[in-house]
Protein backbone atom coordinates (compact mmCIF):
# COMPACT_ATOMS: atom_id res chain seq x y z
CA UNK A 1 0.00 0.00 0.00
CA UNK A 2 1.76 3.60 -1.16
CA UNK A 3 0.35 5.13 2.04
CA UNK A 4 -1.17 8.91 2.74
CA UNK A 5 -0.27 12.25 1.68
CA UNK A 6 0.12 14.42 5.00
CA UNK A 7 -1.00 17.84 4.49
CA UNK A 8 0.18 20.78 6.64
CA UNK A 9 -0.26 24.21 7.14
CA UNK A 10 -1.67 27.00 5.82
CA UNK A 11 1.96 28.43 6.26
CA UNK A 12 2.49 32.04 5.80
CA UNK A 13 6.26 32.40 4.17
CA UNK A 14 8.00 36.24 5.01
CA UNK A 15 7.40 38.31 1.60
CA UNK A 16 5.81 35.92 0.08
CA UNK A 17 2.24 36.64 -0.45
CA UNK A 18 -0.60 34.14 0.90
CA UNK A 19 -0.58 31.40 2.94
CA UNK A 20 0.24 27.72 1.48
CA UNK A 21 -0.10 24.60 2.23
CA UNK A 22 2.66 21.77 2.34
CA UNK A 23 2.50 18.20 1.25
CA UNK A 24 4.24 15.38 2.35
CA UNK A 25 4.80 11.97 1.49
CA UNK A 26 6.41 9.12 3.73
CA UNK A 27 7.36 6.03 2.44
CA UNK A 28 7.20 3.26 4.46
CA UNK A 29 10.64 1.66 5.79
CA UNK A 30 11.50 -0.98 8.06
CA UNK A 31 11.57 -0.23 12.26
CA UNK A 32 15.37 0.50 12.93
CA UNK A 33 15.45 1.62 9.37
CA UNK A 34 18.13 4.56 8.99
CA UNK A 35 16.61 7.75 8.57
CA UNK A 36 15.47 8.45 4.98
CA UNK A 37 16.51 11.16 2.87
CA UNK A 38 13.75 14.30 1.99
CA UNK A 39 13.43 15.89 -1.66
CA UNK A 40 11.82 19.19 -1.11
CA UNK A 41 9.86 20.19 -4.73
CA UNK A 42 8.70 23.51 -5.64
CA UNK A 43 4.72 23.70 -7.03
CA UNK A 44 3.95 21.35 -4.60
CA UNK A 45 -0.02 21.26 -6.31
CA UNK A 46 1.72 19.28 -8.91
CA UNK A 47 3.93 16.84 -7.47
CA UNK A 48 1.63 14.40 -6.19
CA UNK A 49 -2.16 13.58 -7.48
CA UNK A 50 -4.33 15.13 -10.29
CA UNK A 51 -6.75 17.02 -8.17
CA UNK A 52 -4.75 19.76 -7.25
CA UNK A 53 -2.25 20.23 -10.17
CA UNK A 54 -2.89 22.58 -13.31
CA UNK A 55 -2.58 19.37 -15.77
CA UNK A 56 -2.22 16.64 -13.99
CA UNK A 57 0.15 15.80 -11.00
CA UNK A 58 3.05 13.94 -10.93
CA UNK A 59 1.97 10.98 -9.09
CA UNK A 60 5.84 11.06 -7.62
CA UNK A 61 4.73 9.03 -3.89
CA UNK A 62 3.85 5.88 -6.51
CA UNK A 63 7.19 6.28 -8.16
CA UNK A 64 9.32 6.70 -4.58
CA UNK A 65 7.01 3.70 -3.63
CA UNK A 66 8.53 1.68 -6.36
CA UNK A 67 12.08 2.52 -5.16
CA UNK A 68 11.41 1.58 -1.78
CA UNK A 69 9.51 -1.68 -3.21
CA UNK A 70 13.09 -2.51 -4.95
CA UNK A 71 15.08 -1.64 -2.12
CA UNK A 72 16.78 1.75 -3.30
CA UNK A 73 16.53 5.00 -1.12
CA UNK A 74 13.64 6.26 -1.33
CA UNK A 75 13.14 9.73 -0.13
CA UNK A 76 10.76 11.36 2.00
CA UNK A 77 9.11 13.66 -0.74
CA UNK A 78 7.83 17.46 0.29
CA UNK A 79 5.96 19.22 -1.98
CA UNK A 80 5.66 23.17 -1.28
CA UNK A 81 2.17 24.61 -2.97
CA UNK A 82 3.53 27.75 -5.36
CA UNK A 83 1.55 31.36 -4.87
CA UNK A 84 -0.55 31.14 -7.79
CA UNK A 85 -0.35 34.51 -9.44
CA UNK A 86 2.92 34.54 -7.62
CA UNK A 87 4.32 32.09 -8.64
CA UNK A 88 6.61 33.49 -11.47
CA UNK A 89 8.37 36.07 -8.75
CA UNK A 90 9.00 34.07 -6.14
CA UNK A 91 10.73 31.46 -8.24
CA UNK A 92 13.20 33.44 -10.12
CA UNK A 93 16.00 34.48 -8.60
CA UNK A 94 16.65 37.80 -10.44
CA UNK A 95 15.14 40.42 -11.35
CA UNK A 96 13.24 40.37 -14.73
CA UNK A 97 9.31 41.30 -15.65
CA UNK A 98 9.23 41.57 -11.96
CA UNK A 99 11.16 41.34 -8.25
CA UNK A 100 12.68 37.90 -7.62
CA UNK A 101 12.05 36.46 -4.92
CA UNK A 102 13.51 32.98 -4.27
CA UNK A 103 15.93 33.85 -1.75
CA UNK A 104 13.13 34.42 0.22
CA UNK A 105 11.27 30.98 -0.35
CA UNK A 106 14.75 29.62 -0.10
CA UNK A 107 15.49 30.88 3.04
CA UNK A 108 11.86 29.90 4.90
CA UNK A 109 12.29 26.18 3.52
CA UNK A 110 16.03 25.91 4.87
CA UNK A 111 15.28 27.84 7.98
CA UNK A 112 11.61 27.28 8.77
CA UNK A 113 10.23 24.10 7.04
CA UNK A 114 12.89 21.91 6.85
CA UNK A 115 13.86 21.92 11.16
CA UNK A 116 9.81 20.67 10.72
CA UNK A 117 10.18 18.22 8.86
CA UNK A 118 13.38 16.54 10.14
CA UNK A 119 11.63 16.74 13.52
CA UNK A 120 8.31 15.06 12.48
CA UNK A 121 9.46 12.77 9.64
CA UNK A 122 12.95 11.47 11.23
CA UNK A 123 14.64 12.44 7.83
CA UNK A 124 18.51 12.90 7.44
CA UNK A 125 19.88 16.96 7.46
CA UNK A 126 22.88 16.23 5.84
CA UNK A 127 23.78 17.89 2.29
CA UNK A 128 23.97 14.53 0.92
CA UNK A 129 21.05 13.73 2.37
CA UNK A 130 18.74 16.61 1.05
CA UNK A 131 18.08 17.87 -2.37
CA UNK A 132 15.57 20.23 -4.05
CA UNK A 133 13.92 20.08 -7.29
CA UNK A 134 11.21 21.57 -9.41
CA UNK A 135 10.04 21.62 -13.31
CA UNK A 136 10.24 24.87 -15.81
CA UNK A 137 10.69 27.83 -13.11
CA UNK A 138 10.91 25.42 -10.80
CA UNK A 139 13.53 23.48 -12.29
CA UNK A 140 15.47 26.76 -12.10
CA UNK A 141 15.34 28.16 -8.52
CA UNK A 142 16.15 24.41 -7.54
CA UNK A 143 19.82 25.22 -9.02
CA UNK A 144 20.01 28.12 -7.91
CA UNK A 145 18.48 26.67 -4.18
CA UNK A 146 21.65 24.16 -4.62
CA UNK A 147 24.37 26.72 -5.12
CA UNK A 148 23.02 29.69 -2.65
CA UNK A 149 22.46 26.94 0.37
CA UNK A 150 24.75 23.82 -0.22
CA UNK A 151 25.28 23.19 3.40
CA UNK A 152 21.16 22.47 3.28
CA UNK A 153 21.15 21.61 -0.34
CA UNK A 154 23.50 18.88 -1.79
CA UNK A 155 21.59 18.13 -4.47
CA UNK A 156 19.18 19.49 -7.42
CA UNK A 157 16.67 18.19 -9.84
CA UNK A 158 16.29 20.14 -12.59
CA UNK A 159 13.46 19.15 -15.05
CA UNK A 160 13.18 21.46 -17.87
CA UNK A 161 14.99 24.26 -16.22
CA UNK A 162 13.82 27.70 -17.39
CA UNK A 163 17.43 28.70 -17.81
CA UNK A 164 16.67 31.73 -19.99
CA UNK A 165 14.84 33.72 -17.79
CA UNK A 166 16.50 37.01 -16.62
CA UNK A 167 18.63 36.66 -19.85
CA UNK A 168 20.31 33.56 -19.10
CA UNK A 169 21.39 35.06 -15.52
CA UNK A 170 21.38 31.76 -14.14
CA UNK A 171 24.56 31.10 -16.03
CA UNK A 172 27.29 33.86 -14.79
CA UNK A 173 25.75 33.63 -11.61
CA UNK A 174 27.04 29.93 -11.16
CA UNK A 175 29.75 31.06 -12.47
CA UNK A 176 30.31 33.31 -9.63
CA UNK A 177 29.58 30.51 -7.49
CA UNK A 178 32.14 28.28 -5.64
CA UNK A 179 30.89 24.54 -6.35
CA UNK A 180 29.35 22.38 -3.61
CA UNK A 181 31.42 20.28 -1.38
CA UNK A 182 28.27 18.22 -1.98
CA UNK A 183 26.58 18.23 -5.17
CA UNK A 184 24.65 16.06 -7.58
CA UNK A 185 22.97 18.00 -10.59
CA UNK A 186 20.41 15.91 -12.67
CA UNK A 187 18.96 17.78 -15.71
CA UNK A 188 16.77 17.32 -18.17
CA UNK A 189 14.52 18.63 -21.28
CA UNK A 190 12.44 18.10 -23.80
CA UNK A 191 13.56 18.31 -27.86
CA UNK A 192 9.58 19.42 -27.91
CA UNK A 193 9.92 22.21 -25.70
CA UNK A 194 10.81 25.52 -28.03
CA UNK A 195 13.42 27.12 -29.23
CA UNK A 196 15.16 28.27 -25.95
CA UNK A 197 14.93 25.26 -23.64
CA UNK A 198 17.09 22.90 -24.92
CA UNK A 199 20.15 25.32 -25.84
CA UNK A 200 20.22 26.85 -22.36
CA UNK A 201 20.12 23.21 -20.74
CA UNK A 202 22.59 22.11 -22.84
CA UNK A 203 24.92 24.92 -21.98
CA UNK A 204 24.67 24.63 -18.71
CA UNK A 205 25.28 20.63 -18.38
CA UNK A 206 28.48 22.03 -20.81
CA UNK A 207 29.71 24.53 -18.09
CA UNK A 208 28.82 22.43 -15.15
CA UNK A 209 31.70 19.52 -17.17
CA UNK A 210 33.81 21.98 -17.46
CA UNK A 211 33.84 22.41 -13.43
CA UNK A 212 34.39 18.87 -13.12
CA UNK A 213 31.45 17.29 -13.07
CA UNK A 214 31.31 13.93 -13.89
CA UNK A 215 28.42 11.27 -14.48
CA UNK A 216 28.20 10.04 -10.72
CA UNK A 217 27.79 13.63 -9.97
CA UNK A 218 25.62 14.95 -13.03
CA UNK A 219 23.13 13.07 -15.28
CA UNK A 220 21.95 15.29 -18.22
CA UNK A 221 19.28 13.85 -20.41
CA UNK A 222 18.23 15.48 -23.54
CA UNK A 223 14.40 13.69 -24.04
CA UNK A 224 13.47 13.21 -27.99
CA UNK A 225 9.69 13.31 -27.13
CA UNK A 226 9.81 15.30 -24.15
CA UNK A 227 7.10 18.06 -24.30
CA UNK A 228 6.77 21.45 -21.57
CA UNK A 229 3.46 19.31 -20.03
CA UNK A 230 3.37 17.73 -16.47
CA UNK A 231 2.92 14.43 -17.85
CA UNK A 232 6.23 14.42 -19.72
CA UNK A 233 7.98 15.35 -16.02
CA UNK A 234 5.69 12.49 -14.33
CA UNK A 235 6.99 10.20 -17.14
CA UNK A 236 10.78 11.15 -16.38
CA UNK A 237 10.82 11.28 -12.48
CA UNK A 238 11.10 8.18 -11.13
CA UNK A 239 14.76 7.89 -12.92
CA UNK A 240 15.41 11.25 -11.97
CA UNK A 241 14.80 10.40 -7.94
CA UNK A 242 16.47 7.02 -7.86
CA UNK A 243 19.92 8.80 -9.53
CA UNK A 244 19.58 11.99 -7.17
CA UNK A 245 19.74 9.98 -4.32
CA UNK A 246 21.99 7.00 -5.50
CA UNK A 247 24.50 5.53 -3.00
CA UNK A 248 27.40 8.04 -3.63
Amino acid sequence: MVGPIHTLGPFTIPWLRGPRLVRVYAPPRPAGAPPPPVLYMFDGQNIFDDEPSFAGGWHLHRAVFGLAERGLQAPVIVGIDHGGAARVRELSPFQARSRGQAAHLVRWIAGELAPRIQRRFGVRSDPAGVAIGGSSMGGLAALYAHFHRPEVFGAALCMSPSLWYARGKIHRWIDGRPRPRTSRIYVDVGHREGTAMLPGAARMVERLRRRGYGDHELLWIADPEGEHAEHHWRRRAPAAVEFIFRPR
